[in-house]
């Protein structure tokens, strides 16, 4: 979603609001036991006209545009702020679809909050019905691995030049070249087969190899908006691509989730996003 004003925190009072989530009213959660950020109050609902707002009061101190932004560029604290903020999220999203509000999205009190979410709630109820009992699946497309090639026979005396050095080089490229080319087209092919199980799909930047742990190299990585009632068919057909011979021999597929629809809940999602092609 397209974030909401950032407002500058109270000092005077000591605490400001931080909104995490909105959500309808009517199937709003029991938010008893949800923690929300360290050393804040209660994690609260606000009313918004249909729609409920998932609030916390927090310390201004913590998150004044002066120390925010070195709170956050510490990699353990970020990691404690996404996980308490997302903790939230999901704990709203086991009961009710939800809109997840960007991390440290600030208002100067609840006033405030609830006139910036009633603004656009036509556009926040619009999405909340199309997240209604669907969820956000990953579907992940490797290269496989490739097999070691049987070492060459040493010639019995080296060539009188480089030319036979030279044809194995760009042999060995070639085959490296059309290789990857394979690679792709079967990640499309498990593409175009699995967004047909879903309302609509995203491609999401491909994992960097390197921060995977130098794992293999990610051909495809994609969202899908699944109703509630079609995962097993997405499993299944999953698993029907993984074990077809043709496609294992160059691609390894992986499915995750269900996740919050984080992918899907943006009030401003556009022509990036791919609907799926089969009539559902």
């Amino acid at each position: 979603m397209t974030e909401p004003t950032a407002l500058r925190p109270d000092d005077e009072s000591g605490s400001t609001v931080c909104v995490f989530a909105a959500c309808p009213a009517s199937t709003a959660p029991v938010l008893s036991g949800v923690a929300g950020h360290m050393g804040g109050g209660p994690v609260r609902l606000l009313t918004a006209g249909p729609l409920a707002v998932v609030a916390q009061s927090v310390p201004a101190a913590d998150f004044a545009p002066e120390t925010l932004p070195e709170r956050l560029g510490d990699p353990a604290e970020l990691e404690r702020c996404a996980r308490d903020h997302h903790a939230v999220i999901t704990a709203v999203a086991r009961t009710a679809p939800v809109v997840p509000f960007p991390l440290a999205t600030l208002y100067l009190s609840d006033e405030r909050a609830v006139a910036a979410v009633a603004e656009r709630a036509r556009d926040f109820v619009r999405v909340l019905d199309r997240l209604r009992h669907r969820a956000e699946w990953g579907v992940k497309v490797t290269a496989a691995p490739v097999a070691p090639a049987p070492a060459a026979p040493r010639p019995a005396a080296a060539p009188a030049d480089g030319r036979a050095y030279l044809a194995r080089v760009r042999g060995r490229q070639q085959e490296r070249e059309e290789r990857q080319e394979v690679a792709w087209r079967t990640a499309e092919q498990v593409y175009a087969a699995v967004r047909r199980t879903a309302v609509a799909a995203r491609r999401l930047r491909p994992q960097d190899p390197v921060l995977g742990g130098g794992g293999p190299r990610q051909l495809l990585n994609a969202a899908l908006l699944l109703d509630h009632h079609r995962a097993a068919e997405l499993r299944e057909l999953a698993g029907t691509l993984a074990a077809d011979p043709t496609i294992a021999r160059h691609a390894r597929i992986e499915v995750t989730g269900p996740w919050v629809p984080y992918s899907f809940a943006r009030l401003d999602q556009g022509d990036e996003e791919e609907r799926a092609d089969a009539v559902l």
